[in-house]
């Protein structure tokens, strides 16, 4: 498979196909037993272990179902915790401060995640994936913990911001409803993707 800048795409499938692992493939998580996997002309998994953990966090973004935000920590702090170890620090604060503006959030920087909804904790984990401006961004199941009215948002908030970031978004998907919104549509199954 084979995509440009601003595609797409979604990715169904019964739960045990390995949608996760195929997501943690692409996201330099984890090698594939077969092929290679290359972004921006490089194959991660042929770097040194510090080269690599450098690649992920400038090139990929990553969105979980249940949104791992640290509890501790500020809706802004959460967005900024990439950055910690990015090497590329120049306006890391106002590109944070844009984009929780763009998800909806500018007027609840200094809350805790335990004061948000489900999700407003869905749209930190968003502009935290893009905080690095990456090239890839990978979702596993980001609205399988929300109410409808929240899945839509998030569908919406997903698609839109692929489209201004012109990153490659890829999203696994047990939600038929999210998976069809989406321009390019597989399903995994007998560990092959079949486009829909």
């Amino acid at each position: 498979m084979a995509l440009d800048a601003g595609d797409a795409v979604s990715i169904v499938g019964p739960s045990g196909t390995g949608k996760s692992t195929l997501l943690y493939v692409f996201g330099a998580l984890e090698p594939p037993s077969s092929g290679d996997v290359t972004l921006d002309d490089v194959n991660p998994y042929t770097l040194a272990d510090k080269a690599l953990s450098s690649f992920r966090n400038q090139k990929v973004g990553f969105v979980f179902q249940d949104h791992c935000l640290l509890p501790q920590l500020t809706v802004l702090e959460n967005v900024l915790v990439p950055t910690i170890v990015s090497t590329e620090k120049a306006n890391t604060l106002e590109r944070a401060k844009h984009l929780l503006e763009a998800v909806g959030l500018s007027h609840r920087l200094e809350h805790r995640p335990a004061e948000l909804s489900g999700g407003e904790k869905q749209r930190v984990s968003i502009a935290r994936a893009l905080i690095c401006a990456p090239k890839l961004m990978l979702c596993d199941e980001p609205t399988g913990n929300l109410d409808r009215a929240s899945a839509e948002s998030v569908g919406d908030l997903l698609l839109r911001l692929n489209q201004e970031q012109k990153t490659i978004l890829i999203v696994v998907t047990h939600s038929l409803e999210l998976a069809t919104r989406f321009p390019k549509k597989f399903e995994l199954k007998d560990q092959n993707l079949h486009a829909l």
